[in-house]
């Protein structure tokens, strides 16, 4: 990218809880969806790790902002400054002007008009020139290493933090498609709610967040693989005195018991839509799992025992998306699902 390159292209997956953005085959900005602005001016005061530090833990004059929800832009304004911030952070290295963009971002595959039409005009304000989208499970397929223009079945359940997309793909289109906005987040005010009213004890959002990471499972039995218990600290709801709650893996298995079976009839939902001769492919291949919510201890194991089909964790699922968006800016004269 020397000094008279005029077009910059970059691959963005904008999720609810974490945006990455890849440039030049690589992953060059892996930040939070976090951005705190100045409540008086709305401008930026931090994005990304740095506003993620200060969620939580504001005064009255910032404001941390998560600017999705549901895996679709909840605020504009946020929106965009966040977007403008992180590809700022791409931006490195002194240029006497900087590039136009040629973007390709990930999207919902239950979005609606209207919030596709929104990610287009956040990404056009924050500088991008030529700007495509492509859907998520899509980009995810072409990440794992799918040959999505094949004519054969391939299932896949996007777990990310906002939203689950479960798709079935097949010459390089969506056959069907089953979008619900359970996730991630989900499972996280699950077990907020849960510590509330089983220990008296109060925690933040990012607390349970860190509950989920160190303890969360989707089977009450791990065998030699179960984690340790954590240990939660926190007020007591009703005397506001320091409490100390040692959690183990079972109890929390048993509160997001209610938010998995939301997904388990959602991809059984998708099933159900699936052409007979796919569903066959299906059964063959097994199905793939991406997103931050595929690394939920045992997921796959129990989506496998009750669907009778094998799931398979995508071996880098966190990046899946991203890395096939990044492939989608490659050959955008070649794929014909992106849209413009």
């Amino acid at each position: 990218m020397g000094f008279f390159s005029f077009i910059q292209e970059i691959a963005m997956d904008l999720g609810t809880a974490n945006t990455i953005i890849i440039s030049d085959d690589k992953i060059v900005v892996d930040e939070p969806s976090v951005v705190a602005l100045d409540r008086r001016t709305d401008k930026m005061i931090a994005v990304g790790d740095k506003a993620k530090m200060m969620y939580e833990k504001t005064n009255d004059n910032i404001r941390v902002v998560r600017p999705l929800r549901d895996g679709v832009i909840a605020d504009f304004t946020a929106c965009e400054q966040m977007m403008r911030g992180l590809i700022k952070m791409v931006h490195t290295g002194s240029r006497l002007f900087s590039p136009s963009l040629r973007m390709v971002i990930g999207v919902p595959s239950g979005s609606t008009e209207v919030e596709l039409r929104a990610v287009r005009d956040s990404a056009e304000h924050a500088g991008g020139r030529d700007v495509y989208l492509i859907f998520e499970p899509m980009a995810a397929a072409i990440g794992i290493g799918i040959d999505v223009e094949a004519p054969e079945g391939n299932m896949i359940v996007d777990i990310g933090g906002g939203s689950t997309e479960i798709a079935v793909i097949s010459l390089g289109g969506i056959v069907s498609n089953n979008s619900i906005r359970t996730a991630g987040d989900d499972l996280t005010d699950e077990i907020r709610e849960y510590m509330s009213k089983q220990h008296n004890v109060k925690v933040s959002e990012r607390m349970a967040e860190r509950i989920k990471i160190h303890v969360g499972s989707a089977l009450t039995d791990l065998g030699e693989e179960a984690p340790e218990d954590y240990v939660v600290h926190g007020p007591n709801k009703v005397t506001a005195l320091p409490m100390e709650v040692p959690v183990c893996y079972q109890e929390i298995a048993h509160c997001l018991d209610r938010t998995i079976a939301k997904i388990e009839n959602a991809v059984l939902s998708a099933l159900e839509k699936t052409p007979p001769e796919l569903y066959a492919d299906i059964v063959k291949n097994g199905i793939y799992l991406t997103g931050g919510g595929s690394l939920l201890r045992g997921l796959d194991k129990r989506l496998t025992d009750k669907i009778k089909i094998p799931f398979h964790v995508a071996d880098d699922p966190l990046h899946s998306v991203a890395k096939g968006t990044g492939i989608a800016i490659k050959n955008v004269d070649r794929f014909s699902f992106l849209m413009r």
